[in-house]
């Protein structure tokens, strides 16, 4: 059996809640930031807008001091295991983030995954903050990337790990939606408090192969 499973990263692998949040609080912008994303909320401003008026604010910033806030994450308990146990049995992994690809990319490594899509601050010639994005995944297209990878691979079982609303999108292409730790007004197929209990979860679905 081949199988696909995508996962949410902050709030579910790691325990960043949100990159865009914490680096605004790292560079003293999270007024304007604030000001930016209750202008996306209200519908004022599209998703690639907010994402490079926020990436502005850190114009002439470096790499270096990006990769200092990357280096601080801490992964959820048992986010090596789990993933090294679905590995194991045949499963696909992919990291589906509308955070920044800073830190999806380097999680993806640590943890061996096969595709990671998240959203791109570029940086000159001397790694230093342009202020523009590549938006590779809108706040609410996690769906549509889970959509293709399922295409593309043909699973006999998908599933998607997430904590937030803009994974309800990613929820609705997976056979098993596993919401962890969840925002208000989002639920999965099952509702867990750890990635312990998500192996659980996935070993009942496989019949425990």
């Amino acid at each position: 059996m081949v199988g696909l499973i995508a996962f949410d990263l902050e709030g579910t692998l790691v325990k960043s809640v949100s990159g865009w949040v914490e680096l605004h609080k790292k560079f003293g912008t999270w007024e304007k930031g604030r000001e930016y994303a209750e202008m996306f909320f209200r519908g004022e401003i599209d998703y690639a807008t907010w994402a490079e008026l926020d990436a502005s604010l850190w114009k002439g910033h470096t790499r270096e001091e990006i990769m200092e806030w990357v280096d601080s994450v801490e992964y959820m308990e048992g986010a090596k295991e789990l993933v090294d146990f679905l590995r194991g049995r045949n499963f696909r992994i992919a990291i589906i983030s509308s955070g920044l690809m800073c830190l999806a990319r380097k999680v993806g490594e640590d943890l061996g995954a096969d595709y990671v899509y998240a959203n791109e601050l570029i940086f000159d010639e001397k790694g230093v903050v342009t202020g523009k994005v590549k938006p590779l995944v809108d706040f609410e297209g996690k769906g549509v990337i889970l959509r293709r990878l399922k295409e593309e691979l043909k699973p006999e079982l998908t599933i998607a790990v997430g904590d937030g609303y803009n994974d309800i999108s990613m929820f609705r292409e997976a056979d098993v939606a596993i919401a962890i730790n969840p925002h208000e007004g989002v639920e999965g197929d099952h509702n867990v408090g750890s990635l312990l209990e998500v192996r659980e979860i996935v070993e009942g679905l496989l019949g425990g192969q």
